[in-house]
């Protein structure tokens, strides 16, 4: 099945690119954010969690500060393309990655929600989105990230490949 292509004035097909840190605005408090570098201002984004299809995991080097910082980027994509973009090293992504080690079939659509813990920390909680059971594993602080990485990234890659060989019907 096809989806309607919308003719006429619209935004390039660019990815909205959000970002996790505790905050509060006019008194709400957020855990997702995005920036619009131009203006150099944050964006608060009020809800939690993110339904769609993760589709990649990318290491991103980016600078800060005059150095180097490596980003877990979490490429999912729902209504519009979307990149989380947290730093390695966090709470948030090392939770993400545990949790979705367990995850075994990719077609299916998660939800991605970000959950403050104490002060400035933020946690990742990983659900079905069509059985709202989440998914977990023990907090392990010695897990191999970088080997977990590999490990999703080539089962993303594989089921990506997989559902590409499949006949389609039209």
């Amino acid at each position: 099945m096809l989806a309607e292509i919308k003719l006429g004035l619209c935004n390039p097909p660019d990815p909205v690119y959000l970002y996790v840190n505790q905050g509060e605005f006019n008194g709400e408090p957020y855990v997702w954010y995005r920036y619009d570098v131009n203006n150099d201002k944050t964006i608060p984004v009020q809800q939690k969690g993110l339904t769609g299809y993760l589709t990649q995991l990318r290491l991103t080097t980016k600078e800060f500060k005059g150095k180097d910082n490596v980003k877990l980027d979490i490429v999912v994509s729902a209504d519009e393309l979307y990149v989380i973009r947290t730093g390695i090293e966090t709470n948030f992504a090392k939770t993400f990655l545990l949790a979705v080690s367990q995850v075994q079939d990719f077609s299916k659509p998660l939800i991605i929600a970000a959950t403050p813990g104490e002060e400035n920390v933020v946690f990742c909680r990983l659900y079905d989105a069509v059985t709202k059971i989440r998914f977990r594993r023990e907090w392990n602080k010695d897990a191999d990230w970088v080997e977990m990485i590999h490990s999703i990234q080539f089962r993303l890659q594989s089921q990506r490949e997989q559902r590409a060989g499949e006949p389609t019907c039209l």
